[in-house]
């Protein structure tokens, strides 16, 4: 059987067990070789690493993609060897030379090159997708980038920068999936109109992970396939990532056994699953923090400060934390997770109606005011979104809730194509400024940050940021991000609400699914049934 046949017959088989437990097939084993994962992928615009930025772009990248370093598994402050072998800091301290790994193959057959790192990295610069932001850190941009990263040998690669940030930032930095490398020779095969092979890449892969992508068919189904090239062979042949919207179809499907995994359940459906036979609840803590995005640009209410204050008091914290999501979440205020150094851990807001009323009235903003709120068309954002809708029409402010596609959502926040937004943050690599770059830099709106998308222009605030970033003393760093996040979360146009705690069910078939505290940290390779 040639390779084309063999793909046929494989994914044939993979989507009549797919259609069969969309159907309701009662009680369907799911193949011996193949996990079989019921969750939304509704959410995914991209599968090239230079510009997937959604909840399951990114868990997808670490099985399909490796960098030169990673984050270790149990501690992802931890930094380990990945394709690079060993790297050296250069005496002055603004740059890194790689050794590569001997005998490192993408999944097309091709070696892994000096090459490839070099062409990887200039590319998702070059390209400037939303995850961007990360390398421009160093100072990388469109017209220095060719300059910063070289080959030098056959098994060596230079990375310089300009930023005045140190070594151990740097490889922070390079743990995050946009660092991820792909295969040149395939990628450039496959460019059209000077695009770096990105169009391709959105449905396909070229990497050097565990598996590579087999099939995606967007909103149904994402279907990995064991990278028969790669030095850690997976144990299971395929992983398919299914669509179902509703989350009591996924709790269906993991109870009958239709399907080894079940993500994204509401708190009743992970209630009804705890003493189910043959079924786990693993809870996993996460670095993801629930935020309200409000559009400071929409209009001019949305743009006072008044109005952002008032938002902070009409939110029922404690409600939508421990009654609605009981235990899915817990009350968190500040842009950086518990688990990362410098966490501002209190909680300085809770609802208070008269007060949220009095701000707007002293503001001279009118009641009621309707507002525009796109969400997720997914749990637990629609049940968030009721509980604020709720609270927030008790001061005489109507959210006007519009679930929609999560790709949809994404789309018109980062054009600033809405009025307000319920949105999750999740950090990019280990390090405090992952996430305070995102909320605390945005100069002049040349920056994909999320404080472009909120339209608050904040030079002063930007300074304080980079210059935290310089910092090369830890005690001091620590109290820079510390006052950093105490001033976005006393005026800014975020309200922060949660930090995430996953809750995903797995048969107990399952052995070794391994899932980290970022969002990224989720291996596949080690899983056996």
């Amino acid at each position: 059987m040639n390779e084309r046949s063999r793909r046929a017959k494989l994914l044939g088989a993979v989507f009549s067990v797919a259609l069969a437990f969309t159907a309701g097939t009662s009680h369907a084993e799911t193949p011996a070789n193949a996990l079989i994962v019921a969750q939304s992928i509704d959410d995914a615009v991209s599968f090239d690493p230079a510009e997937g930025f959604e909840l399951t772009t990114v868990q997808s990248f670490n099985n399909l993609y490796q960098r030169l370093i990673e984050s270790n598994r149990d501690d992802g402050t931890k930094i380990q060897p990945a394709l690079a072998a060993a790297w050296e800091a250069g005496a002055d301290g603004k740059s890194l030379t790689f050794t590569l790994a001997d005998k490192a193959v993408f999944s097309s057959g091709n070696p892994v090159r000096p090459e490839d790192v070099v062409f990887s990295l200039t590319r998702a610069v070059k390209l400037n997708k939303s995850p961007a932001f990360i390398l421009n850190e160093l100072g990388w941009t469109a017209e220095t980038v060719d300059k910063a990263v070289e080959k030098i040998d056959d098994t060596h690669v230079k990375l310089t920068w300009t930023a005045d940030v140190g070594p151990a930032f740097a490889l922070s930095l390079l743990t995050a999936p946009i660092a991820s490398i792909v295969d040149e020779k395939t990628v450039s095969a496959e460019a059209k109109d000077g695009d770096f092979g990105n169009g391709w890449l959105k449905t396909n892969s070229a990497g050097s992970g565990a598996f590579k992508i087999a099939s995606y068919t967007p909103h149904e189904a994402l279907v990995l396939e064991a990278n028969a090239q790669s030095s850690d062979k997976p144990k299971l042949e395929n992983v398919i990532l299914r669509n179902v919207p509703d989350v009591a179809a996924r709790r269906l499907l993991v109870e009958q056994g239709d399907a080894d995994i079940a993500r994204g359940l509401g708190a009743d459906q992970i209630d009804a699953l705890k003493d189910k036979a043959g079924i786990k609840v693993l809870s996993v803590p996460s670095a993801r923090t629930d935020y309200i995005l409000i559009n400071s640009k929409a209009n001019e209410t949305l743009g006072n400060p008044a109005f952002w204050e008032a938002a902070r008091y009409l939110v029922d914290y404690n409600g939508i934390a421990k009654d609605l999501l009981r235990g899915q979440s817990q009350v968190h205020q500040a842009f950086l997770p518990v688990g990362f150094p410098g966490a501002v851990t209190d909680t300085p807001f809770s609802l208070d109606v008269e007060k949220a009323k009095t701000v707007l009235a002293d503001a001279g903003i009118k009641t009621p005011v309707k507002v525009e709120f796109i969400v997720f068309n997914d749990q637990p954002f629609l049940s968030i979104a009721q509980s604020l809708q709720s609270s927030f029409a008790k001061a005489g402010i109507e959210l006007d809730i519009q679930p929609g596609v999560a790709s949809d959502i994404y789309a018109k926040g980062r054009s600033g194509q809405y009025q307000m937004t319920l949105r999750y943050w999740i950090p990019d690599y280990f390090d405090p400024h992952s996430n305070a770059s995102a909320f605390a830099i945005n100069r002049d709106n040349s920056t994909n940050t999320a404080a472009k998308y909120a339209g608050w222009v904040i030079p002063d605030l930007t300074d304080e940021t980079l210059a935290a970033v310089k910092e090369q003393d830890a005690a001091k760093r620590i109290a820079l991000y510390e006052d950093l996040q105490k001033k976005v979360q006393k005026s800014s146009p975020f309200v922060f609400l949660l930090q995430g705690n996953d809750q995903v069910v797995i048969s107990d078939k399952v052995k070794n699914y391994v899932q980290g505290l970022n969002a990224d940290q989720v291996y596949y390779d080690h899983v056996e049934k």
